[in-house]
């Protein structure tokens, strides 16, 4: 048995991946969400080890506290801080954090993108934001730039991609290859504007063909800012993937077996609007 943790959780798309993956492996297991009140991990993970289960994904607020409460982190995890995954080991609990490394390989997916050599831009500097700099940094791009409100908080982020790294501003976003919105704007039910529209994180006109456009909000799958970038000709990745990759990458953790990513994909996308 897998699950995942959270506060809420009964929407998570995990359990749906989870089960797609372990029916194309014919492996009989079983994924399930578990609502964890904030505070709670502890005692989660006290269950993990009692009930012998094999491994969880960890959600929103749990991300930070399950990094201090496992045996271990990974190099990954330990840079970031935060852990969205982990792994029984022979006893022990093994934390990693494989948002990055989903994200990176949703480029490569759904757009044949390599970040190396390659100019990067991304607006956030939040958990999803962080971790996303720090993989396009270890995917050899040549500069990953933040831009963010908060200017210490971008700083913060941008240090998480070493000498590649620094703080910038949307004037940036019209020389950057790749362009990643990494907030919860243009999500569904999410009023950012004032006026009960939902908006775009900064001017689209500043993006034109020749880019590739990214955005980590997969509900609606096409957001106004894709929606967007495509009329102004360049090339866009929906949300969706990260989510997909992140969790194929824990299903290879926890089963030791090439994740069915195809089978994963094809029930995200039965599961998930397309408006």
């Amino acid at each position: 048995m897998v699950g995942v943790i959270g506060d809420p959780v009964r929407y998570s798309l995990s359990p749906l991946l989870h089960n797609a993956a372990f029916d194309a492996l014919g492996l009989d297991w079983v994924s399930v969400a578990f609502p964890v009140p904030a505070g709670a991990v502890t005692d989660a993970l006290a269950g993990m080890r009692a009930f012998g289960i094999v491994g969880l994904s960890v959600t929103m607020p749990h991300k930070h506290d399950a990094a201090l409460g496992v045996d271990e982190c990974t190099d990954v995890a330990a840079r970031l801080g935060v852990v969205n995954c982990i792994t029984r080991k022979a006893g022990r609990l093994v934390g990693d954090s494989t948002d990055g490394a989903g994200f990176v390989e949703s480029l490569r997916r759904g757009a044949g993108f390599d970040p190396a050599g390659r100019k990067c831009l991304v607006v956030g500097a939040g958990g999803a934001a962080r971790a996303v700099v720090m993989a396009l940094a270890d995917g050899g791009a040549d500069e990953v730039v933040v831009v963010n409100r908060t200017g210490v908080r971008a700083a913060e982020a941008a240090a998480l991609a070493g000498g590649a790294g620094r703080v910038g501003s949307t004037a940036d976003i019209s020389g950057a290859e790749l362009v990643v919105q990494a907030t919860s704007v243009g999500m569904a039910g999410i009023d950012r504007s004032g006026d009960g529209g939902i908006s775009v994180p900064f001017d689209p006109a500043l993006l034109h063909a020749g880019q590739l456009v990214a955005d980590l909000v997969y509900h609606p799958a096409v957001t106004p800012l894709l929606a967007a970038a495509e009329a102004a000709g360049a090339q866009t990745v929906g949300g969706l993937g990260m989510l997909v990759h992140q969790a194929a990458l824990a299903v290879e953790r926890w089963t030791q077996q090439t994740a069915p990513v195809d089978a994963m994909w094809a029930a995200a996308k039965r599961s998930t609007p397309t408006g």
